[in-house]
């Protein structure tokens, strides 16, 4: 191989295009697409227990990262709303000597509301009700990434206090089993 892979991130809120993105890219790029609501349905069907969510996260990272090791283009589709994420899975790609690019994507509510809604109608067996209270509340918590992130010249910086490395926290982040 005479380039170097790339892990892409989808950042975002539900509904803003990231599935939409993430699939284009796996066609474009040749990349490996690890959509966590496509296994969360399979496996769960109509829940989605809080509690499979950083396992099966986890697990797609691991299955990943082993792609970028042999050369292969991944695509991460799941929202990755926290820096500390972001900055993890930047850092692992680094690691693995592979590049990263990040696209971030977000819309106005109304927008956001009425793509969900029509997901919902023609695709349901695709996604999960979710209501405006929980919208706003998402919008609430997400931390959207700095230009630098998203163009990469931003370092990564260190881990959170308590960790002594980003695989660490990465670990704790994303337990390897349902506890």
């Amino acid at each position: 191989m005479t380039t170097r892979p790339t892990l892409f991130l989808t950042v975002g809120l539900p509904g803003t295009g990231k599935t939409t993105e993430a699939r284009r890219i796996e066609v474009e790029q040749q990349a490996l697409r690890l959509t966590k609501d496509e296994w969360v349905k399979a496996l769960y069907a109509h829940a989605n227990p809080p509690s499979a969510s950083g396992v099966i996260e986890g697990r797609l990272i691991e299955i990943g990262l082993r792609a970028l090791e042999l050369g292969i283009n991944v695509v991460i589709d799941f929202g990755l709303w926290a820096r500390d994420e972001r900055s993890a899975l930047r850092q692992a790609a680094a690691d693995l000597g592979a590049a990263v690019e990040m696209r971030y994507f977000e819309l106005p509510p109304p927008e956001q509301r009425r793509r969900l809604d029509r997901r919902q109608t023609d695709e349901p067996h695709t996604t999960w009700h979710m209501s405006d209270e929980a919208l706003v509340e998402w919008a609430d918590v997400i931390s959207v990434p700095t230009r630098g992130e998203l163009d990469g010249s931003e370092p990564v910086g260190a881990p959170p206090a308590g960790f002594g490395s980003w695989e660490g926290w990465r670990r704790q982040r994303w337990p390897r089993s349902v506890p």
